[in-house]
């Protein structure tokens, strides 16, 4: 089954890779934006998937290292996920308050 995945992702990338040989300028720009606007439309429910995916194998007590090995991505990433955390580092909401900033004062 990991190898119908991986042909399948293949099939994918190689398909992409051709899109990017389009000679006709403006037809490769209109075909990079309906691709951009699929894969933005889609990653929500992909991320849910590979998320739900990265539970299980925690709750089967499966080590990140080997998750991280098996959907192929890096280990900060399979601790990441675990958290709920999507997206670049730059758009995650701060869970704690700034040591910088003033403080209240209670007088």
């Amino acid at each position: 089954m990991a190898d119908e995945m991986a042909e399948e992702t293949q099939t994918v990338i190689d398909s992409l890779k051709a899109m990017e040989s389009i000679e006709d300028p403006v037809a490769r720009a209109a075909a990079i934006s309906e691709v951009l606007k699929y894969v933005e439309k889609r990653s929500p429910a992909w991320r849910d998937m590979r998320r739900k995916v990265v539970l299980d194998l925690r709750a089967d007590k499966i080590s990140y290292r080997k998750i991280a090995s098996m959907i192929r991505t890096s280990l900060g990433t399979v601790q990441s996920i675990e958290r709920g955390h999507a997206g670049a580092w730059g758009t995650k909401p701060r869970t704690k308050p700034d040591a910088d900033k003033e403080q209240p004062s209670s007088e």
